[in-house]
């Protein structure tokens, strides 16, 4: 019968298209009816078959004892299928795994090169600790064989077979050692052990120090590249241990970065010079400098290649590693670097983005924040666009042709809308850049300002509160909303510079007017900006240009906001305001002023009234006590008499006193962030107790509790049935923005401001540099008129000569006035012009936070950059985390290479039996040691000594002295019942002995003190 080849099954399954489940399936049966016959050439075909539908996702492993009896066979072709099923379907739990042991054994030691070469590729897709163990003492004389592509695979392997059995390296290692230091040795063996040695350096580089001559005659005499990519990497764990070496690497190293035309050669040989730290080494300042400059160059030209976004990519991840090292070398290669930002790739604009936020400083920080701001003001303008109306329907038949004939014109003028989630990033990264180390780059804060007022403007919508709802428990409609950051960081430098205080505050007034006048009627206002520029307005009332127009914006916007803090903090800062208009204890209390004070309060009852059944109970809390307050003082308005022309009537307490007392006080400052932490807990706070130990059944009683029907239904009218938007007429959105042609900026250096500001912001910034330089000599300012007739001199001409004279109609002659000098003061020296000093700038004073008691450092770091050494650390540790091949390899790092000095082959049992009994001596010293120790302390106790050695003194009796004459007992005085301590050779004076034998009613000395006195007389 004729049988289907694997030809034929590749045939059928393109025959039976839409119909291949069915054809495999079949396929399928049959290969288990040919794979169970006797026949080895039929069972190898059906093999063959089932190893190519394995690829296709088919199980084969019920075949695995099938595959083995094809592994077994004489024939080298059978064998080979076998092999191949092998490598495909087992793995370390396959049951057959046990019985091809001695298959295995036997091919290693076979006569034949290709059957040797079957056993050492299947090994390391199969391989399991016991099955190392015991193929280790036939894989080991394959080192030696006589074909270099046999010593080649077996080099291989035995890496492998270290993964999972690491002490095949401590065996291995003397012979593959000595084949390295073999220049003899063919060029292919040498590139598997270094690509080995390469794999093992970085676990443990100190035992690899010893190779590094060797090695370096490899790198400059190899002319294959992907060995010296490997050696590259390897001298880059090498270069700290042995800080010598980077001397002896900057010469070839420099040779490859200049000649090389390989790319992956450059970006390594760039990459090894970073990463082993010789950028940073103190050795050889100016070889160290030459090679960082060649390194800077070689990476823009890479970045400046077009067609090829991976070389953008990783010479931007190289620019990464050099900015810690050379920030200035990177700065002036900004040009190329902003130019990535704006690339099609995200990935690309991603890592120019981390490069400019590390290379920021001083003198470049306005051109990248310019730089980054027309980017996301062009977006948001564009976004409008598409919001407003489809540009299809715009476009006329010629243009739509246009279009579908030729795309890639279209894609190239109308670059895609980015992504809210990178408009957020670049965002962020704006503030962060401002806000390092406290403002040390920023010396212009009224740029900032309006680069944190355009940021609010262009900032994306948050999404809708019903989403939000759904995603977050907490249901604030302000999650993850970057407005929210920037109008804090704007209530920040209004808080904490108060140089710029005014500024600040005019800034939220048109924010706050902003929001105001975008927001159709009956939308809410959901930008989370609103709180911190309500609370500016609330708290720096005073300082606002129009306290009449802030509270009515405030007014406007209370009952179009969603967010129940927003809302709560414009109550307090409306409140706020009005205490300040109406809280003039100066001005008359006239007609005009009370009507006006009475119109507020009831607009703001009006307002607030509403709000005391808010859910949030802050906003509840806030409605009720202001409300009740407005009441209060209208009531002392409306019975106040006003003034006449007899008699003065002054604004009642409550409004001039009582009122502007509840805000006033001590200034509030800004807190760190740390503070909290040092305020201690009363005592006998239990944070953990409930507030009402019945709360329980009170929730339970609530919910059984019936509502009249007319209650129910206004209950979820309130808070289930969401109101109709009140629909205005109006002129389309795209009627009312402004036609202007896309600018081009001559400098990326010095961008215009209306490039990525807004026409009110940059004709306010225009008023005011005028104004203030309207009193500059030296400062030639614009004017509307034609050139030429604005100055002084023309005004006193033409109202001399009337309005015929042509000042522009006068004839210009040049004139040289170095000739005029050579007669006249040919040899005087001329002096050199002093130069102007520039205007000296407002001192800025950036006020630190506040802190309670010792709380360390009072403001944290507002940016960690990712270049510094500790991320670049936890980055280290988490990528050794990671598994070479998809095995665990950390347990290689605590191998010791160097072999049995005594030159004996490896035994595992022996060393296991050598560990057994090592734990069981050191388990009976242990014992011995607590013995010895538990004895010496008996010892010690014994002879007055406690456990840690201290001599403890024992009182002893006090003698009795006897008199000499009659035996009486004299009593010695009391200061005399301490002697000294006389110690040993110390000597008694001849006048006390002498004293003592004269008279013999005198008190004899103690028997120590006469023994010692008459060793000292002898």
């Amino acid at each position: 019968m004729f049988e289907k080849s694997l030809y034929d099954l590749i045939r059928g399954m393109r025959n039976h298209k839409g119909n291949e489940k069915e054809y495999i399936q079949n396929c399928l049966k049959e290969c288990r009816t040919e794979i169970r016959t006797q026949d080895l050439d039929l069972k190898a075909t059906a093999l063959l078959k089932l190893v190519y539908l394995e690829m296709f996702g088919h199980d084969m492993s019920w075949a695995s004892f099938h595959v083995l009896e094809v592994m077994s066979s004489s024939k080298y072709h059978q064998k080979r299928l076998g092999y191949l099923g092998a490598v495909q379907s087992f793995g370390p739990n396959t049951e057959v795994l046990m019985l091809a042991t001695n298959l295995l054994k036997k091919d290693l030691t076979a006569a034949s090169t290709t059957t040797i070469a079957l056993p050492i590729v299947a090994l390391p897709h199969v391989i399991t600790p016991s099955l190392a163990l015991s193929t280790l003492s036939d894989l080991l004389p394959r080192l030696n064989h006589t074909h270099p592509s046999i010593r080649k695979k077996t080099i291989v392997t035995l890496y492998r077979l270290a993964l999972v059995y690491p002490e095949t390296l401590r065996a291995a290692w003397p012979k593959i050692k000595e084949k390295l230091m073999d220049a003899a040795e063919d060029p292919s063996v040498t590139a598997a052990i270094v690509n080995v040695v390469c794999e093992l350096g970085w676990r443990r580089p100190h035992d690899f120090l010893p190779l590094a001559p060797r090695l370096f005659e490899l790198l400059v005499d190899s002319g294959n590249n992907w060995m010296a990519i490997k050696l590259i990497k390897l001298f880059a764990t090498l270069t700290p241990l042995e800080p010598r070496l980077v001397r002896k690497l900057l010469p070839p190293l420099t040779e490859i970065i200049r000649t090389t035309p390989a790319m992956s050669l450059l970006y390594e040989c760039i990459n090894g010079i970073i990463q082993g730290g010789i950028l940073g080494s103190g050795e050889d300042d100016a070889g160290r400098e030459e090679i960082a400059s060649l390194c800077v160059s070689k990476l823009r030209s890479m970045v400046m290649v077009d067609g090829d976004p991976n070389l953008k990519f990783v010479a931007l991840l190289a620019f990464n590693r050099i900015v810690v090292t050379h920030p200035s070398l990177v700065a002036q290669q900004e040009d190329v670097i902003l130019e990535c930002i704006d690339s099609t790739d995200i990935s690309i604009r991603i890592k120019a983005l981390d490069l400019v936020q590390g290379m920021v400083n001083k003198d470049n920080l306005v051109s990248i924040v310019s730089r980054l701001m027309r980017q996301l003001k062009n977006s948001s303008t564009e976004n409008r666009n598409i919001a407003a109306v489809d540009p299809a329907d715009l476009e006329s038949d010629d243009e739509a042709l246009e279009r579908r004939i030729n795309p890639g014109q279209q894609a190239e003028d109308h670059m895609p809308p980015l992504p809210d989630d990178y408009r957020i990033d670049v965002i962020n990264r704006i503030v962060n850049m401002c806000t390092t180390s406290n403002y040390r780059h920023l010396h212009d804060f009224e740029w900032y300002i309006d680069i944190l007022t355009q940021l609010i403007r262009t900032a994306p919508q948050p999404r809708p509160a019903s989403e939000i709802d759904a995603l977050s428990p907490s249901g604030r409609s302000n999650v993850g909303d970057v407005s929210e950051r920037i109008g804090d960081e704007l209530r920040n430098i209004t808080v904490r510079v108060s140089a710029i205080r005014p500024a600040c505050v005019q800034a939220a007034e048109t924010v706050m007017a902003q929001f105001s006048k975008d927001a159709p009627l009956g939308h809410p206002v959901v930008s989370g900006a609103l709180k911190p520029v309500a609370w500016i307005i609330g708290e720096f009332a005073s300082d606002t240009s129009s306290p009449d127009d802030a509270l009515s914006s405030l007014l406007q916007l209370i009952p179009r906001t969603t967010s129940p803090e927003s809302l709560a903090s414009c109550l307090q800062a409306a409140t706020k305001v009005f205490s300040l208009i109406a809280g003039d204890d100066l001005a008359l209390w006239t007609a005009q002023r009370k009507s006006k004070i009475s119109l507020l309060m009831a607009r703001m009852i009006h307002i607030f009234e509403p709000l005391a059944m808010h859910p949030n109970l802050e906003v509840q809390e806030r409605a009720v006590e202001f409300t009740e307050l407005l009441k209060l003082t209208a009531e002392a308005v409306s019975g106040k008499d006003i003034s006449s022309n007899d008699e003065q009537q002054d604004a009642p307490l409550l409004l001039t006193q009582a009122m502007p007392s509840l805000f006033s006080g001590w200034e509030l400052k800004s807190m760190a962030s740390n503070a909290q932490k040092n305020v201690p807990l009363p005592e006998g706070l239990d944070l953990d107790e409930p507030i009402n130990p019945n709360l329980n059944s009170l929730l339970a009683e609530a919910d059984h509790i019936i509502l009249p029907a007319d209650e129910t239904d206004e209950f979820e009218i309130y808070y289930n049935q969401r109101q109709p938007p009140t629909s205005i007429a109006s002129e389309p959105a795209i009627s009312r923005l402004a036609e202007s042609k896309d600018e081009v900026v001559s400098s990326y250096q010095q961008p215009t401001e209306d490039s990525y500001l807004d026409a009110d912001i940059v004709a306010r910034r225009k008023a005011e540099r005028m104004e203030r330089n309207k009193d500059d000599p030296f400062y030639i300012g614009g004017s509307d008129n034609l050139p030429g007739t604005s100055t002084p001199i023309h005004n006193i001409l033409q109202n001399s000569n009337g309005a015929d004279l042509d000042v522009d109609a006068i004839p210009i002659m040049e004139l040289n006035l170095d000739k005029l000098n050579v007669g006249i003061s040919g040899n005087v020296p001329s002096q050199p012009s002093k130069p102007v000093r520039p205007k000296p700038r407002q001192k800025i004073v950036i006020e630190a936070d506040e802190t309670l008691g010792f709380s360390g450092v009072s403001t944290p770091r507002n940016y960690d950059s990712e270049n510094n050494s500790d991320s670049f650390t936890k980055s280290r540790a988490k990528k050794m985390k990671q598994a070479l091949l998809a095995v665990d390899s950390t347990n290689l790092g605590s191998l010791n290479l160097e072999g049995d000095p005594k030159g004996k082959g490896y035994d595992f049992e022996a060393q296991q039996r050598e560990e057994a009994e090592m734990l069981q001596a050191m388990k009976e010293v242990e014992r011995l040691r607590l013995e010895m120790q538990h004895a010496n302390e008996r010892i010690q106790v014994a002879q007055g000594l406690d456990a840690e050695g201290t001599v403890v003194k024992k009182k002893k009796k006090k003698a009795t002295p006897i008199a000499e004459g009659d035996g009486a007992v004299v009593k010695a005085k009391k200061k005399k019942k301490k002697p000294a301590v006389v110690d040993e050779g110390q000597e008694t004076p001849a006048g006390e002995l002498a004293a003592v034998e004269d008279n013999p009613d005198a008190v004899k000395p103690k028997k120590k003190k006469k023994a010692r006195a008459a060793e000292i007389q002898d």
